[in-house]
């Protein structure tokens, strides 16, 4: 699988989708709608390099916890929230959206807050304060 080190960090100037210098996409401002194929692209190549990954799950079932995670921090984004306080909220979402996916929540809640902090790691600063 390759290199097992993380390193999706972009530098503040640095187009957080693209990687390409001196760029700043449209919708990565406070309050913006976060373009979904994006996030489904990245997470599909890298989510058997997480800690949490088994191999007896496809991408379809973690797949819905990732879009709980990154849709929820772009929903907040800016508003001073963590993962943590919006738990319940997070899994009623995953519920909701989980489909076909065999992982219930505790499962999958590892997956949601990797994709939140993917996206605050795209923003400049520290969108909820935890130190990330």
């Amino acid at each position: 699988m390759g290199n097992m080190h993380r390193n999706d960090d972009q530098s503040a100037t640095r187009d957080p989708f693209t990687g390409a210098p001196g760029s700043r996409p449209a919708g990565t401002t406070s309050g913006a709608t976060f373009n979904p194929s994006v996030h489904d692209i990245y997470w599909r190549e890298a989510h058997t390099r997480e800690p949490y990954y088994s191999k007896d799950y496809t991408y379809e079932d973690y797949a819905p916890g990732y879009r709980t995670g990154y849709e929820a921090a772009g929903r907040y984004l800016g508003q001073d929230r963590k993962f943590d306080d919006l738990e319940s909220e997070l899994r009623a979402n995953y519920e909701r959206i989980k489909g076909k996916s065999r992982l219930a929540w505790d499962d999958v809640k590892d997956a949601a807050r990797a994709a939140w902090h993917r996206v605050e790691r795209m923003m400049p600063g520290d969108f909820d304060d935890d130190g990330r």
